[in-house]
């Protein structure tokens, strides 16, 4: 069976209810924490190629880092909105879940059961 990694955070619900699927699924994901493991420029590049979004598109807009580092801001590009979730891993919407090159994000939970 292919490989399944799972971008996890243990204090989400969304995140922890979406772990739970997948085992449910008989799918023993490989976890990232990646507020402890953060995932580089390279890495968050790959994840949204997988996801097809734009970078913008995968903030989490209604943390406190978002408008500190001025993310709100229309001129801010791609490359400075990956840097930011690079220094700032909160920034990163959760969960998102890998397979075969596809990702979806955990939003509701069973969105992800699309690519398994």
């Amino acid at each position: 069976m292919s490989q399944v990694t799972i971008y996890h955070n243990p204090r989400c619900s969304k995140s922890r209810q979406t772990l739970e699927l997948l085992k449910e699924q008989g799918v023993e994901p490989s976890i990232k924490e990646y507020l402890k493991d953060v995932p580089s420029a390279d890495e968050l590049k790959q994840v949204l190629a997988a996801l097809d979004m734009a970078p913008r598109d995968l903030l989490r807009k209604k943390e406190a880092e978002y408008k500190e580092l001025g993310l709100d801001d229309a001129n801010v590009s791609d490359e400075q909105v990956i840097e930011a979730m690079t220094q700032a891993p909160k920034l990163i919407e959760r969960p998102i879940v890998i397979k075969d090159g596809q990702a979806r994000i955990g939003r509701p939970p069973e969105s992800v059961l699309e690519i398994l």
